[in-house]
C-alpha cells in the first residue's frame, strides 16, 4: 500500500518506520521540510540499527528506506505522479489543524484515499464533519514508541464507513500489530482505561492515606504493575496526564467513577510535569533511568510478640497461646477499615493493625494504622510481618487498603467501558495489556481475583465511604451474581 504520513514528529516518523518496515510505500510529509529531513534520517537510522542488532537483513533495511519518500508539503505530489490509498495525519492536536488539513487533502486527492487520523483525545467524529464526504475518514491511534507499543485503536467516527473500519483493521494486523475496535468516545479505551489508576491513586494520595513512593510500591509489588502510578504519569508527563483526566471526566459528563483530584493543577502549573522537567512527583538527574525508592527503615520491634488473628487469610501470622491483654491484633481488611473493625467486634484499639489480605503471597506485606495505634505495636508488626524477609509498608487506616482500592477503580472502569459498549471485552484486556503494560486484562484480573470477591470490596468500600465512585457496574454486577466470566459479551437481542 502507498501511505501518506503527514507530521514528521516523534508520531509520525514512528508511524513512517512501522509502515516501511511492514513493506509499505511511505510518502512523509510536513509544513516544515527540514523537519522531514530529520525525519528520514532518523527512521533510517533506526534500520541500520535493526540491522546491526540482527532484527532485519541488509536486504530489508535497504528497500524500506528505499520505500520512503519525502514531499516538500502535506499536499505535494509525489515524483512518480501516484496518489497515496491512505493518508495517516499525526500533526498537532488541534481540531481546527486537522479539519483544515484534511479538507485541503480532499480536494487535491482522489476520492478513493482513505484518510486517518492519529488523534488521541479529539472527536473522530468532529473531524471528519468538516468533510464532503465523512465517511472516508477513521481514527487511527497508535501509541508511543509506535515500533514497539503494538496496539493500534481503530476508531470509526459516527459517519464512517464500515468497509473503511475492515480495511484498516485488516491494515494493522497484515502490518504485524494488534488492532482493536473502539468507539468514538472520549479517551477512546487506552487513555479511558488508564484512568481507574491514576484517579484512584490521586485519591489516596488526597486522603493522605500513603505517600506516593508508598503508593508506587504497593502498586509494584502487590498488584504486579511495571511502575507504579506516580512514577507512570512522571514518565508520560503530568500536564498530559491531567489533561487526559480532565477531557475523559467531562466527556461523560462528570460520571463519578472518573472524577479527577484537585491535586495535578498546581503541579502543572509549578512545571513538575516529571522526567521532561526533570522534577515531578521524584527528581531526574542527567542520565538517570527512573527514580530511586529507598525503603523506609523500621528498626526496634519485637519480631517474637504474640499475634492474635481475627480472620481465616491472616491464619499463618497467629501465634499459639497468645493471650488478650499483650498479643497484637491483625485484622483482614477487604474493603473495610481497622476503626471499622475494632468497633464492630470490641478489639483493644492501641494494638489492633490491619493486613491487607490481598498483599499475602506478594514480595510486599502492607500493614494499616489508626491514629489509635501505639507506636510500639506498630514496630513490633512490623517485625512480625518482616520474619520471612518480606519488605513491609506502613499505611494509615482507610477502607480496604491501597492495592484494593486501585484494583477495584482498574476493575469498576474498565467494566463501564465494557458496559457502554466502548470495546469488546477481549479488546479492552488486550488493549489494557498492550497499552498500559498491566500484567493482566482487568476483566481477566477481576476473574483471577474472583468477580465476587471485587464486587464486595466495591460494595463494602461504597457503603463504608458514600462514595459514589466506588458504585459497582451492573456489568460486574450481573455476571458475578450469574457466576460468569466478566469477559462474558452482552446478551444478543432480536433485530
Amino acid at each position: 500500500m502507498r501511505i501518506r504520513v503527514v507530521g514528521a514528529g516523534t508520531m509520525g516518523r514512528g508511524i513512517a518506520q512501522w509502515a516501511v518496515t511492514a513493506g509499505h510505500t511511505v510518502e512523509l510529509a510536513d509544513a516544515r521540510p527540514e523537519a522531514v529531513a530529520e525525519a528520514v534520517s532518523f527512521v533510517r537510522a533506526m534500520l541500520e540499527r535493526a540491522v546491526e542488532k540482527g532484527r532485519t537483513s541488509r536486504a530489508e533495511a535497504d528497500r524500506a528506506a528505499a520505500a520512503l519518500l519525502a514531499l516538500d508539503s502535506p499536499y505535494a505530489t509525489a515524483g512518480d505522479g501516484a496518489a497515496p490509498e491512505l493518508v495517516i495525519e499525526a500533526v498537532l492536536e488541534d481540531l481546527e489543524v486537522k479539519a483544515e488539513l484534511f479538507t485541503g487533502l480532499e480536494r487535491m486527492l482522489p476520492a478513493s484515499t482513505v484518510f486517518a487520523t492519529n488523534t488521541s483525545s479529539l472527536s473522530v467524529t468532529r473531524i471528519g464533519a468538516r468533510l464532503a464526504d465523512p465517511g472516508r475518514l477513521a481514527g487511527l491511534h497508535f501509541f508511543n514508541p509506535v515500533p514497539l507499543m503494538r496496539l493500534v485503536e481503530v476508531v470509526p467516527g459516527a459517519a464512517t464507513r464500515e468497509s473503511l473500519v475492515e480495511l484498516l483493521v485488516a491494515l494493522v494486523a497484515d502490518s504485524g500489530h494488534r488492532p482493536v475496535t473502539v468507539a468514538d468516545t472520549p479517551g477512546f479505551l487506552v487513555n479511558h482505561a488508564g484512568r481507574g489508576l491514576v484517579t484512584e491513586a490521586f485519591a489516596l494520595l488526597e486522603e493522605s492515606v500513603a505517600g506516593h513512593p508508598a503508593i508506587d510500591r504497593i502498586a509494584r509489588d502487590v498488584l504486579g504493575l511495571r511502575m507504579g502510578p506516580f512514577e507512570l504519569m512522571d514518565l508520560t508527563g503530568l500536564d498530559v496526564t491531567a489533561s487526559v483526566m480532565d477531557t475523559v471526566w467531562d466527556g461523560f459528563r462528570h460520571a463519578d467513577r472518573l472524577r479527577p483530584s484537585y491535586l495535578p493543577a498546581n503541579r502543572v502549573a509549578a512545571g513538575l510535569y516529571g522526567r521532561k522537567s526533570r522534577r515531578g512527583f521524584y527528581a531526574y538527574g542527567d542520565g538517570e533511568a527512573g527514580p530511586s525508592l529507598p525503603e523506609p527503615r523500621i528498626e526496634g520491634g519485637d519480631a517474637e510478640r504474640a499475634v492474635r488473628v481475627t480472620g481465616s487469610e491472616l491464619a499463618g501470622l497467629a501465634t499459639s497461646g497468645a493471650t488478650p491483654d499483650d498479643a497484637l491484633v491483625l485484622v483482614p481488611t477487604w474493603g473495610t477499615s481497622v476503626a471499622a473493625a475494632v468497633a464492630d467486634e470490641g478489639l483493644p484499639a492501641e494494638r489492633t493493625l490491619g493486613v491487607d489480605p490481598l498483599s499475602l503471597g506478594t514480595p510486599r506485606r502492607v500493614l494499616a494504622v489508626t491514629p489509635a495505634t501505639r507506636d510500639d505495636a506498630v514496630r513490633d508488626a512490623v517485625a512480625v510481618l518482616a520474619r520471612d524477609g518480606h519488605p513491609v509498608t506502613v499505611v494509615r487506616d482507610t477502607a480496604g487498603s491501597v492495592a484494593q482500592r486501585l484494583l477495584a477503580s482498574v476493575v469498576n472502569v474498565a467494566t463501564g467501558i465494557a458496559e457502554r459498549g466502548i470495546a469488546a471485552p477481549g479488546d479492552i484486556d488486550t488493549a489494557v495489556t498492550l497499552g498500559l503494560g498491566y500484567p493482566r486484562g482487568p476483566l481477566a484480573w477481576a476473574d483471577t481475583v474472583g468477580s465476587a470477591r471485587i464486587l464486595a470490596l466495591l460494595r463494602a468500600l461504597a457503603r463504608e465511604t458514600g462514595d459514589p465512585r466506588y458504585r459497582p457496574t451492573p456489568w460486574l454486577t450481573h455476571r458475578a451474581g450469574l457466576g460468569l466470566p466478566l469477559s462474558t459479551p452482552m446478551a444478543s437481542l432480536p433485530e
